[in-house]
């Protein structure tokens, strides 16, 4: 997409100062904030990569690049740290958005006490952007465009981007500030945000006030798509296989010195063959997969390009502080649920790269996304800031570890900014960051311990140590297998010293163990990740506060029935649903209002809700199969009339462990508004 035709979608006119006091003498940095999406720690140039990264490989050569900066293992628990400066958990994103987990570290969302750096540099006078994937607010917030949970009602003046957190490349849903826009021609997301990106550097006015830019590519995430051309650049690169891929990169870091002569490569993944016992067929097909991958880093690092070419033409690069790193390490994850299988890059096709090439985005590290052994948290960190970094440090690789928190405090630091202790009336946790401003000039910034729990794996970095537990899904974390490392001399974690050091072993999960009771991240949940989003369903937006989040609407005819959310308390609670009839006479199920949920194994449920009418009218109130509609556990004509009711059906039997579907019919509903609130599900298992 040219950038030309994204100026017209994201601004109408000149950028101006939002908030706060500025002058032209006013030197503060503008700030600007990089983050790719499941990225693994070797994949770009500068830490060992063969993709092309020419831009972000310059930002190192003449900034600093970190040899250990840690992430939290995941998307949402990883942006809530680095938007928030805080553990995750204390933002409320201790897991992700795709489930309120029924606890307030776990609710899926960002909380209240809780500031982003957008609010607190706002505060301070800078003019705020965001490009890209939020994924800071619960699925139901982003499908239900809940833009009091978006990033303009965050501190950020204007954003384009998508607020979940994946989608296809050729044909996304994104947002221009709050509201929805439609993918033109052409689109590409990576490109739009890029295009976006620079447009609003090129737009903002540098003499009022100076400029924080969070850009948060969703790229190399899954699914696989990229323009042919670019994928071209790099199937023959492939097709040598992952062995001599994964060594070359090894190789090349011991080269550039992120790793000592006597560091280890850690073994191929057992789940991975060898490629030479790969017959063709299969090699040019997993040849292919890396490519797409490949050219999406690629596009993503053109992109970079851009921003850097429009701070140069604003004559704004030598006064901005750029900070560049990866959400999570490599992800394993299988995908294949497109239209089409064939491994094209194209928009029909939904597809991922397999733990085949992750183990190689993860070189030298064992693990990936979603685990704390150093292949799921291991982030490259590349800063730029000529007029901030020592000239002499440039080019330098930093030994000490940082991690994610620290960019808040950093940005604090820099942009001479309080972090406040209260904000709209919340009283706010401290900062949990520690600023890498020392670093710029030498110096150390002496972070201290630092703790990690995603899905019950766990971790603690105490300088040259490192504690660690993986936890399988559906299995009790045994701490009695916890696994300690020097990462000074061994830090590809292949050298278990547990038993030699006990003590060491007992005051680190001490820590653990106080960290986590602070952050109230115990107990220890290992349920699958569908396991949790299901539970997650059983607590039904029924107040409608996510507006129609998680629900399915459906309407053969648009002008006959339509779908509002009322917002003026008019039955309790803020929110409510209205369905508008205009035309009735038809099918039941030509319009209906549906929540799908598991049963769980108590065999019966109550369901109660409240309901209004402007006049005499009929609804429909079912609970089906949801895999069969016609096999019906309630069956229900609700007739209504003017003013409120509230309807109980109770210990409504349904079969155990089963998908359900709570529906309102409104197929043959008379002309008139309904209006739908506090839906409740009861049950007593």
């Amino acid at each position: 997409m040219k950038p030309e035709r994204l100026a017209v979608l994201i601004a109408a006119g000149p950028v101006l100062p939002m908030s706060g006091i500025c002058n032209a003498s006013d030197n503060r940095p503008n700030i600007i904030i990089v983050l790719a999406d499941d990225m693994g720690y070797s994949d770009i140039g500068c830490y060992g990569g063969e993709i092309q990264t020419p831009n972000i490989d310059s930002l190192a050569k003449e900034g600093l690049r970190w040899k250990q900066f840690y992430n939290n293992a995941r998307s949402c628990p990883s942006r809530a740290a680095l938007m928030t400066g805080l553990y995750p958990h204390q933002s409320g994103m201790g897991w992700m958005a795709a489930a309120n987990m029924g606890r307030p570290e776990y609710q899926g969302y960002l909380n209240d006490r809780c500031v982003t750096i957008a609010e607190v540099l706002k505060q301070n006078g800078y003019g705020t952007y965001m490009v890209g994937k939020w994924h800071l607010c619960s699925d139901w917030q982003a499908s239900g465009n809940v833009i009091e949970k978006w990033p303009c009602a965050r501190g950020f003046d204007r954003y384009y981007g998508i607020p979940e957190g994946a989608g296809n490349y050729f044909n996304a849903k994104t947002v221009n500030d709050t509201e929805r826009v439609c993918s033109q021609k052409d689109f590409y997301l990576t490109d739009a945000l890029s295009d976006s990106a620079a447009t609003f550097i090129s737009r903002h006015d540098y003499r009022a006030n100076p400029l924080f830019l969070y850009l948060a590519y969703n790229a190399p995430h899954w699914p696989l798509h990229a323009p042919e051309e670019v994928i071209e650049k790099y199937v023959e690169t492939y097709k040598v296989g992952w062995d001599k891929i994964r060594e070359a990169r090894f190789r090349r870091q011991k080269d550039i010195g992120l790793f000592g002569e006597n560091a280890v490569l850690s073994p191929r993944d057992s789940a991975v063959p060898a490629w030479n016992t790969l017959d063709r067929k299969t090699q040019d097909e997993f040849a292919v997969r890396m490519a797409i991958y490949a050219a999406q880093i690629d596009i993503m690092d053109k992109g970079i390009g851009k921003v850097i070419k429009a701070l140069k033409d604003a004559g704004q690069f030598d006064n901005t502080i750029i900070m560049f790193m990866s959400d999570n390490g490599a992800c394993a994850e299988f995908i294949s649920r497109g239209k089409s299988k064939a491994l094209t890059g194209a928009s029909d096709t939904y597809e991922s790269y397999r733990v085949n090439w992750a183990n190689v985005s993860s070189t030298p590290y064992r693990e990936y996304k979603h685990f704390t052994h150093e292949g799921g948290i291991a982030s490259p960190l590349v800063v730029s800031w000529p007029d901030g970094i020592a000239s002499e440090k440039n080019g330098d690789i930093v030994d000490e570890y940082g991690y994610f928190a620290d960019i808040m405090a950093t940005c604090v630091d820099v942009s001479k900014s309080v972090y406040p202790t209260i904000f709209n009336g919340h009283e706010i946790i401290p900062m949990e960051g520690v600023s890498l401003v020392p670093v710029f000039s030498g110096n150390r910034t002496g972070r201290g311990m630092t703790f990690w729990e995603h899905e019950a794996n766990i971790a603690v970095r105490d300088g040259d140590w490192k504690l660690v537990l993986k936890t399988e899904e559906r299995k009790t974390p045994d701490f009695s297998k916890v696994e300690l490392y020097n990462m000074s001399s061994d830090p590809t974690e292949m050298c278990n010293l547990a038993s030699s050091y006990p003590e060491k072993v007992a005051f680190m999960l001490s820590a653990w163990n106080d960290w986590a009771d602070r952050v109230h991240a115990l107990p220890l949940d290992t349920r699958a990740y569908g396991e949790r989003a299901d539970a997650s369903r059983r607590l039904i937006n029924g107040e409608f506060d996510d507006n129609y989040g998680g629900w399915v609407r459906k309407c053969t005819e648009p002008s006959d029935v339509d779908f509002e959310i009322d917002t003026a308390f008019s039955i309790s609670g803020r929110k409510a649903a209205v369905i508008n009839v205009r035309r009735t006479g038809k099918r039941d199920s030509d319009a209906f209002l549906k929540w799908n949920f598991p049963s769980g194994s108590n065999g019966s449920v109550s369901v109660q809700f409240k309901c209004r009418s402007g006049s005499r009218n009929y609804l429909a109130f079912r609970i089906e199969n949801a895999a069969n509609p016609a096999e019906k556990y309630c069956d229900e004509d609700v007739f209504l009339k003017r003013g409120d009711r509230l309807l109980l059906f109770e210990n409504i039997s349904i079969p155990e462990n089963s998908r359900l579907q709570l529906v309102f019919y409104v197929g043959k509903s008379v002309p008139g508004n309904i209006m739908i609130d506090d839906i409740e599900l009861i049950f007593n298992d």
